[in-house]
């Protein structure tokens, strides 16, 4: 396999080349289904084959911005974009993730910053991905049980908010503003300036375009429905992909010919996963995502236990858990997508 690779000469190292394809359109894939940048992905997987921890940061930001574009102009046609809590996102996220980038840069400078970000990511994905499986297996359930004397579902379920939400709009500090797009009377501005400080924050931070906490947050936080959470946080992660590439750029953190490469195959994954969503109710997405994070937060584990002891079978056993989950759950959702699209092609030859 060293025939395919090649020299990145600001990462200064050597990467294989359909390495680098293959991350890119895993990525695109998982990355337009999910509305994430994917960079809970790349910036692990970049990190375990090679990369310091702050180039693979910088250059997976920049594979992001790329990728996100395609997804981008797919969700807005169907449908699935609230542009007003979009742009309200990307304006305050920008402050959070300089923050971020600027505490990643410091601590570089002061020490090894991977072993402090490795233990975020997985804390992070861990929490993150038990509380969606929480969410699915017991509150779901719960809400289907709780049914009126009409037989119509609970009002949680009907407007399709979480109880979190629901207390969080009743948190009335002025001023109110509404969502109309997205089924939202009114929410206070302060709690939706705090949710995306805080994501900006991570992506400056963890070197992620901030969907993979942004999506949950639209959905659990500030309750909309799953297939607009999904366009709506590539907003965040279109422009958040593009500033912080900018500025990670600017500090001299940027492989440029590595996330060149990777969006040849991200923006061809990127248009088949957007395409996806149609075929996938909300909670199936949310499941496949919680899945996801917590098998990406276990190769972290892995890859952190090979640097504490440098024995070499956690590292290999990181990269065979991150890439073949992102592989098996790209298949899962091309594999659904081609079945779905083949019976909706068979329904209207019927009717015709």
């Amino acid at each position: 396999m060293d025939l395919f690779n090649i020299s990145l000469p600001v990462a200064g190292i050597e990467f294989n080349v359909l390495l680098l394809i293959l991350i890119g359109f895993c990525v695109g894939v998982l990355g337009g289904f999910f509305g994430v940048g994917g960079g809970w992905i790349v910036t692990p997987a970049l990190n375990i084959f090679g990369f310091h921890m702050a180039f693979a940061i910088g250059t997976d930001l920049s594979n992001i911005f790329g990728q996100t574009i395609g997804a981008v102009k797919k969700h807005q046609k169907m449908g699935n974009i609230d542009w007003k809590l979009g742009i309200i996102s990307i304006l305050t996220s920008v402050i959070g993730l300089e923050i971020g980038s600027e505490v990643i840069i410091a601590m570089e400078k002061a020490g090894d910053v991977g072993v402090i970000v490795r233990w975020c990511y997985m804390l992070l994905l861990a929490c993150l991905g038990a509380y969606m499986l929480y969410d699915y297996f017991v509150i779901q359930s719960r809400q289907l049980n709780e049914t009126d004397l009409d037989g119509n579902n609970s009002e949680n379920k009907k407007n399709g908010r979480t109880k979190i939400s629901e207390k969080l709009h009743r948190i009335n500090i002025p001023p109110m503003i509404s969502f109309p797009a997205s089924g939202i009377d009114s929410v206070s501005v302060w709690i939706i300036f705090l949710i995306f400080l805080i994501t900006g924050f991570l992506s400056g931070f963890l070197g992620v375009g901030g969907g993979f906490i942004i999506m949950p947050a639209l959905i659990y936080l500030i309750g909309l429905p799953t297939t607009v959470a999904v366009g709506t946080s590539l907003i965040t992660v279109l422009f958040s992909g593009a500033y912080g590439c900018f500025t990670y750029a600017l500090k001299g953190r940027v492989e440029l010919v590595a996330a060149f490469i990777m969006l040849l195959g991200a923006s061809i994954g990127a248009q088949i996963g957007s395409t996806a969503v149609k075929y996938v109710k909300g909670y199936g997405i949310r499941l496949l995502f919680a899945i996801m994070i917590i098998f990406a937060g276990c190769s972290v584990g892995f890859e952190q236990i090979y640097k504490i002891f440098q024995i070499k079978f956690y590292q290999t056993f990181a990269e065979i858990v991150l890439m073949g989950t992102a592989i098996f759950m790209t298949f899962m959702i091309i594999a659904r997508l081609l079945l779905e699209s083949r019976k909706e092609k068979t329904l209207k030859n019927k009717s015709e």
